[in-house]
């Protein structure tokens, strides 16, 4: 699974996702992306279910890329603890997605089973995407 080596504070303020997405908004590596349509936190479970996911259908055939990466711990307190003695320890890593970033992107495929591939990666995320293709991208 995904997680950072070392971070420089180990836990880490809720934030805010406001606004979209002002780096990683467009395809760069391969022919097709999942783009991401609403903010939200994205967990180094789901990143892995969606890339085991992708890799499946395509048969081991093309590339995946993934362009998020789980650095923000979620701190989470024990059960039945009461108010107080401070914040919880971190219990495991999410990636924050803003509208517009791509997660994934896949390249040396046919364009229906990368369709097929990003429509069953996107039933293992938390948030609404959709299927974006390169610009250059000829078809084929």
């Amino acid at each position: 699974m995904l997680l950072p080596k070392r971070v420089k504070y180990r836990k880490a303020q809720r934030g805010r996702m406001k606004g979209k997405a002002t780096r990683g908004y467009s395809v760069a590596f391969g022919d097709f992306g999942l783009k991401a349509l609403e903010p939200g936190w994205i967990t180094q479970r789901q990143i892995e279910a969606s890339r085991v996911a992708l890799t499946r259908l395509m048969k081991r055939e093309g590339r995946v890329w993934i362009r998020i990466f789980p650095d923000k711990p979620v701190t989470k307190k024990p059960a039945e603890t009461r108010m107080g003695s401070g914040k919880g320890a971190p219990e495991f890593w999410v990636a924050v997605v803003k509208p517009g970033t791509i997660m994934f992107e896949l390249g040396g495929i046919k364009r229906d089973v990368a369709l097929e591939a990003m429509n069953i990666a996107a039933h293992k995320l938390p948030i609404k995407s959709k299927m974006v293709t390169r610009r250059t991208y000829a078809g084929g």
